[in-house]
């Protein structure tokens, strides 16, 4: 099943979990009209890249400076109602590439996620809209100063970088994705 995400894209439904997410998500976007923006601090919409290479065997990590783990990139709306170009952005800010492409406009996974309170901003939830992007891994990378360091890592070792299911869901559904997008 296709589902609509406003301002986002659309959304292939796998299993009770993408439902979940999405229709989570979903209210969130109808309900609020802060859904985009920090100011919301229950939580918010971010965007972030699953960004591998052109063989698609490597993903671009970068080790949160905040969070202190390895994560796919992404960042914040900022109050701007467009997860697909705020993922762009965010990719090309995180990591200094110079050319980053999208494999599709479509929804590759949701993930609604806490963050824990960090310097006065209280716990909240992420509400996490996910692209596939690809990049050439023999561009220059420039660390930013919202991480401790990025990495292209081989899929078949993500788990030795961060074990979460939160982020093994993207590579696990790279595969179809691609078969079904492109």
């Amino acid at each position: 099943m296709i589902k609509h995400i406003p301002y986002s894209g659309d959304y292939k439904i796998q299993d009770q979990r993408d439902e979940d997410m999405a229709d989570r998500l979903c209210q969130l976007i109808e309900t609020e009209n802060l859904a985009f923006s920090k100011k919301l601090l229950t939580g918010h919409v971010t965007a972030s890249v699953f960004l591998t290479n052109k063989s698609r065997d490597k993903v671009l990590l970068t080790h949160h400076a905040k969070l202190q783990k390895w994560l796919q990139l992404g960042g914040h709306c900022d109050g701007i109602k467009d997860p697909f170009y705020n993922a762009h952005k965010e990719a090309y800010e995180e990591s200094g590439l110079t050319r980053i492409d999208p494999v599709s406009r479509l929804i590759l996974d949701i993930d609604i996620h806490p963050i824990p309170e960090h310097k006065g901003v209280p716990a909240h939830l992420h509400y996490d809209v996910r692209y596939l992007f690809e990049a050439d891994e023999k561009q220059p990378l420039d660390i930013s100063d919202e991480s401790n360091d990025l990495k292209w890592v081989l899929l078949d070792e993500l788990e030795t970088y961060n074990d979460d299911p939160r982020l093994l869901v993207m590579r696990d559904k790279l595969d179809a994705f691609i078969a079904q997008n492109t």
